[in-house]
């Protein structure tokens, strides 16, 4: 029972930690205007506390769990949350966007360290089966930092003051970090893969199949995503307030779409994976034909969201399935490949809107739907045909 109770406070924990961290990257888009003002630069100069926080991620997705791999989880996450609390907090008293912008980015390139930790550490509390379904659990951090960051930092700016913002960044971490260095016990490596090891992974074609594969699905997610507010508005004709209200649904869906993800995934985890671009495609199939009726696009929101915290645990699913042997190696591939997807995905998406209009943002989520399910079921194919071959090769032994 001790064991048990240990564990769903160390879930709560991890997911805390998941939620502070992402509440800190994503709600900065929610008081980029207030940036702006305030440090007197433009809008898309504003833009690089987003662009280079993500690309920090993405550069730091390979490299650094691989190199803190070794090192005691505890303290690393420690120190992280606190890296993360102290950047916070001084950017509360500057006054400098250059400073602001270095006080952002220093603390990315640990942003997937804690992530791949935190999905490493949940993975190993499950009972041997259930790991998908305790992964779920820090999906949903996941999304509720997505969820809660943009519109507590919004309110928080406009009614308070932006130094608001960046307090509720520093005292959601610093929570955290209290309650780690609290209730998480040390957690040593017991056996040290060599960094070696570990990047001989990627000798393996399941694991760079299983990058593209992720790529391609959440930039079928993403890519159109990025785009929804103005969807909803140019296309759906919804007033500005009801959109906030749909987006604020469409996280909340992604919660529960995670949660969703975590029995799927356990009881049928490759049916779900083959079927998911498909289930995506449909999704964008019907908001191309009838995108324009509002009410109709609110249903289409809910079950949009659902597919979204779906796709989050397929991705971490897929390449830590790729990589059993580097779980944290592996988990960093996936943020890296995530957010490469979301990056591709817009860009692609994007040129629709520039040469079609808005409503045909949905055509560059059915590209990315298609090459995904084309790689999905050739991997899916080529593993039933090497298990085959396998069992093959046990029977003429053993006859």
């Amino acid at each position: 029972m001790e064991q048990t109770v240990n564990s769903k406070i160390m879930l709560i924990i991890l997911a805390a930690g998941v939620f502070g961290i992402l509440n800190t990257e994503m709600g900065f888009i929610g008081i980029l205007p207030y940036i702006a003002e305030h440090y007197h630069v433009s809008i898309v100069q504003a833009g690089w506390l987003i662009s280079l926080f993500a690309l920090g991620v993405a550069a730091a997705g390979p490299t650094m769990p691989l190199f803190m791999s070794r090192f005691n989880r505890r303290n690393v996450m420690v120190f992280i949350l606190g890296l993360f609390t102290l950047c916070s907090a001084a950017a509360v008293f500057t006054d400098n966007f250059y400073v602001l912008l270095a006080l952002r980015v220093l603390p990315a390139f640990f942003h997937p360290v804690y992530c791949a930790m935190a999905f490493t550490v949940a993975a190993g509390l499950a009972r041997p089966g259930e790991e998908p379904k305790m992964v779920a659990k820090i999906n949903m951090g996941v999304a509720a930092g997505m969820v809660a960051g943009v519109p507590v930092s919004n309110f928080l700016a406009e009614e308070i003051s932006l130094a608001a913002s960046m307090a509720f960044f520093a005292i959601a971490t610093f929570t955290v970090l209290l309650a780690t260095l609290l209730y998480v016990p040390s957690m040593p490596v017991k056996e040290r893969l060599s960094y070696g090891s570990q990047l001989s992974v990627l000798k393996k074609p399941s694991v760079w199949t299983s990058i593209a594969a992720v790529i391609f699905l959440n930039g079928s997610i993403f890519g159109v995503f990025n785009y929804l507010a103005e969807y909803l508005g140019a296309v759906s004709g919804i007033a500005p307030t009801i959109i906030s209200i749909l987006l604020f649904v469409y996280g909340i869906c992604n919660i529960l779409g995670s949660l969703l993800a975590g029995n799927l995934l356990t009881v049928r985890p490759i049916a779900t994976v083959k079927a998911f671009p498909f289930a995506a495609a449909l999704i964008y199939l019907v908001m191309l034909m009838g995108g324009s009726a509002w009410p109709f696009m609110g249903a289409v929101v809910v079950f949009w969201g659902i597919l979204a915290g779906i796709n989050g645990n397929i991705n971490q699913y897929w390449i830590s399935r790729a990589a059993p042997e580097a779980p944290d190696f592996a988990n960093g591939l996936f943020l890296t490949a995530a957010n490469l997807g979301c990056v591709f995905g817009t860009t692609v998406s994007g040129k629709f809107i520039e040469a079609l209009g808005t409503s045909y943002v949905v055509l560059g989520g059915l590209v990315f739907c298609a090459v995904a399910a084309v790689i999905l079921w050739l991997q899916c194919s080529n593993g039933k045909i090497a298990r085959q071959s396998s069992r093959k090769i046990i029977r003429d032994a053993l006859s």
